[in-house]
């Protein structure tokens, strides 16, 4: 293993066992630790829900437009549809309840899961990688059946290890659907039509994408297996998350009427509205320089990993 990937490794370590918080100055007050996915519900109980979905001042200064309007939470592409302006991260349907960001969202694929890697972990990768822990898994999210909603909220770990069956019901439970691929690459080009959220041409660290490492390479010497591991999102190269919070890359928007949508390249893949199979934008580590243009077909719509997450679109309400 490389020098720089052990010194990774050892910083990674040193920071699960220690179990302290990231630093978060771009996050919003919601955002936890990370690895800690019921921090920020802490910090939300009492809120104001309505106060939760509002955007905030510093992400964007909203003009009032002409015609039918998006929820607060969504903005208005092209005056035709409505889309999120953060990657998804989910709750329970039912009771608002946070779901870990680390696992798929479906209660017996969870457990499975986990209790495959908490015997794997001891047998794959270096021996520093083996002495990080899984993430926990809520007791209420393993012990009782659920459905998940989608939230748009700055500041949190967006959702990966959805499939597309799951994202469709996360986006239809919170009364919004999947974004066709012609509107979610609409919606990342922006107003001008460019490549790319912030112009014409790739530039390096702009927004969350083709990152100097990989996760699974790290934590299993081999970035081809072992995607299902609940702790490849909490990998850090250089003593920094790969995943970053919804958000946090503000180099890294579209604009649409002056409103802005984070992180529609990189951070993590979205599904689209494709029953063969497919997820748009990129992920943190994928080596792609491509843009609003960049998909991946090669996976039915039921597969899943640690990369694919999903934001939501929604008709353009009528009045």
């Amino acid at each position: 293993m490389k020098a720089w990937a052990v010194i990774g490794l050892a910083l990674l370590v040193g920071a699960c066992v220690e179990r302290k918080p990231e630093p978060a100055a771009d996050a919003g007050p919601e955002a936890g630790a990370d690895g800690d996915a019921g921090a920020s519900a802490k910090a939300d109980a009492g809120a104001d829900a309505a106060d939760l979905l509002a955007p905030r001042p510093d992400d964007f200064e909203p003009l009032v437009p002409e015609g039918p309007s998006c929820p607060p939470d969504m903005v208005r592409v092209a005056r035709r549809f409505c889309v999120d302006r953060y990657e998804a991260s989910l709750v329970d349907a039912e009771t608002g309840q946070e779901l870990s960001p680390y696992y798929v969202p479906a209660r017996g694929q969870a457990l499975s899961h986990q209790k495959l890697w908490e015997q794997e972990r001891l047998n794959v990768g270096p021996p520093e990688a083996r002495l990080l822990e899984l993430p926990p898994l809520p007791a209420w999210q393993a012990t009782r059946t659920f459905e998940p909603r989608a939230v748009s909220r700055r500041g949190r770990i967006p959702q990966g290890y959805m499939t597309g069956p799951l994202a469709a019901l996360a986006c239809k439970n919170a009364g919004k659907r999947l974004c066709a691929l012609d509107e979610w690459q609409t919606a990342c080009r922006g107003q001008k039509d460019r490549q790319f959220p912030y112009g014409d041409k790739y530039e390096p660290g702009k927004c969350n994408i083709f990152r100097e490492a990989h996760p699974a390479a790290l934590l299993h010497g081999n970035a081809s297996i072992g995607h299902s591991d609940p702790r490849l999102n909490l990998v850090k190269a250089e003593d920094k998350p790969l995943l970053r919070r919804t958000g946090e890359t503000r180099s890294c928007v579209s604009e649409w009427e002056g409103e802005k949508i984070a992180d529609m390249v990189g951070n993590i893949d979205e599904w689209v509205d494709d029953p063969e199979g497919t997820f748009a934008g990129g992920f943190y580590a994928r080596s792609k320089k491509d843009g609003c243009d960049s998909t991946v077909r090669a996976h039915p719509f039921d597969y899943f990993d640690y990369s694919t997450g999903v934001r939501c679109c929604m008709d353009l309400p009528t009045r």
